[in-house]
C-alpha cells in the first residue's frame, strides 16, 4: 500500500528575508498564568444513560439531606444521574461574579451525559480553597444512536461543556510586577528557550528603554521599569515592549512520526558530504560554474562574473552510492524527492542513516 508523501518544510525565517515576530507572541509575562480547578459533582435528567454503581446514589442521598430530605441510598435506584468530575480554569485577572466555561467528564458507567444538568458543585483550588461554583445544563457535540444488537456514536458522550456555567467567587489576581531593592522589574519567559533570540529581545529592549533589559538565561529577559513610568501606566509600558519586533533564531532539528508518516524539518537543517542510496532512490549533486557576461560589450560597469551552480537530480534506478560532494540544505533535498514521489517510508530511512553517519547536522526527534 502506497501512502501520501507528506513533508512539511518550516521555512519561517528564511523563505521571507527579515520576517520578524512581535515579543508577545514569542515569550510570556512571569506572574501571569491561569489556575486549574477541579471539583466532583452530579448531573441528572439523563434518560436511562446514567450510572448504575453506588456511589452516584450516594452522592444523591447526601444532597438531598442537605435540602432536609432523608433517604437510603437503595431507594434512589435510577440510571437518570451521574457522578462527574468537573474542572474549569480560573484566568490571571478574573474577579468575583466573573463566568467561565466549565468541562465535565463522567467517572462511572455512565452511556451519555446527553441532556443532563449538573447541579451547583464547588470547584477548589490546589490549595483547598473554594474559588468558583459550577452549574447548568451539559452540552456534547456529536450523536448517539442505537438499536437492540447495534449502535453508533459521534464523538465523546460522556464528556460535555457548560458555556459560563462557573461563576466565581474568590478571584486570584496575578501579580506580575517584582519590587528589588526599590526598583520594579518584569519577566519575560520565552516559550522556546534560545540564547541567540533572548539576546535579541534584549536588544530591541534597549533601543528603545535604554538599560533596562538583562538576559538571565536562555529562556528568561528581566526587564526594568523606568522609575519616570508611574504604577498606572506599567500596564501601557508592558504593552510597548511587548509590540516590539525580534527575529527569532530556529534551531536545526528534525521531528519524524512514524505513524503517520509525517516529517517537520527546519530551514536551518544541513546535510553535510556523504553519499546516499535508499532502495532505487539515486541522488545526485553536481556542481558546475556558469560565466556571466554583460547584454553589450562596452555597457559601463559591466563585468563577466562566474557563478557557482547546484544542480541535485533524483533518479529511480538500481540502488548504488552516489557521492554527495558537497553541503546541501535540506529544502534542495525535498524538493527533488518530492518531484518524484518518495514515500514517508523512504524519507524516514534516509533521515535515520544521515543521522547514524555523522551527515545530518541537526537533532533528530522521533515521535
Amino acid at each position: 500500500m502506497k501512502f501520501k508523501l507528506v513533508f512539511i518544510l518550516i521555512l519561517l525565517y528564511a523563505a521571507v528575508a527579515g520576517k520578524c515576530e512581535r515579543i508577545k507572541d514569542i515569550a510570556d509575562i512571569y506572574g501571569i498564568r491561569s489556575n486549574s480547578l477541579e471539583g466532583i459533582g452530579l448531573v441528572v435528567g439523563l434518560t436511562e444513560t446514567g450510572d448504575s454503581t453506588m456511589p452516584s446514589r450516594r452522592m444523591l442521598t447526601n444532597i438531598l439531606r442537605r435540602s432536609g430530605l432523608v433517604f437510603d441510598s437503595d431507594d434512589l435506584k435510577s440510571e437518570n444521574i451521574a457522578i462527574v468530575a468537573v474542572s474549569a480554569e480560573l484566568g490571571p485577572f478574573a474577579r468575583e461574579g466573573s463566568l467561565m466555561d466549565v468541562e465535565v467528564s463522567s467517572i462511572g458507567d455512565a452511556e451519555s451525559l446527553r441532556g443532563g444538568t449538573l447541579l451547583m458543585t464547588e470547584l477548589l483550588g490546589a490549595d483547598g480553597q473554594v474559588y468558583a461554583v459550577a452549574r447548568g445544563n451539559v452540552f456534547i457535540g456529536g450523536w448517539a444512536a442505537s438499536g437492540k444488537n447495534a449502535s453508533i456514536t459521534k464523538n465523546h458522550q460522556t464528556v460535555g461543556r457548560i458555556p459560563d456555567g462557573g461563576t466565581v467567587e474568590v478571584s486570584e489576581i496575578s501579580n506580575f510586577v517584582e519590587v528589588v531593592s526599590g526598583s520594579r522589574y518584569v519577566r519575560l519567559n520565552l516559550r522556546n528557550n534560545d540564547f541567540k533570540t533572548a539576546g535579541n529581545i534584549s536588544e530591541a529592549v534597549n533601543g528603545q528603554y535604554p538599560d533596562t533589559a538583562v538576559v538571565l538565561d536562555a529562556g528568561t529577559i528581566r526587564v526594568k521599569v523606568p522609575d519616570q513610568i508611574s504604577h498606572e501606566n506599567i500596564t501601557g509600558f508592558i504593552t510597548d515592549i511587548t509590540q516590539l519586533e525580534v527575529s527569532v533564531d530556529m534551531p536545526a532539528v528534525v521531528v519524524i512520526n512514524e505513524r503517520t508518516g509525517t516529517i517537520v524539518v527546519g530551514e536551518n537543517v544541513g546535510i553535510s558530504e556523504v553519499a546516499i542510496s535508499q532502495g532505487s532512490l539515486i541522488i545526485k549533486v553536481k556542481e558546475q560554474k556558469n560565466v556571466s557576461q554583460p547584454d553589450t560589450m562596452f555597457t559601463k560597469g559591466a563585468s563577466t562574473e562566474v557563478t557557482d551552480e547546484t544542480l541535485i537530480e533524483v533518479q529511480e534506478q538500481k540502488g548504488y552510492l552516489v557521492p554527495v560532494k558537497k553541503v546541501i540544505t535540506v529544502s534542495e533535498l525535498a524538493k527533488a524527492l518530492n518531484a518524484i514521489g518518495a514515500t514517508p517510508g523512504d524519507l524516514i530511512a534516509i533521515f535515520n542513516a544521515l543521522k547514524k553517519a555523522g551527515a545530518l547536522q541537526a537533532k533528530l526527534e522521533i515521535m
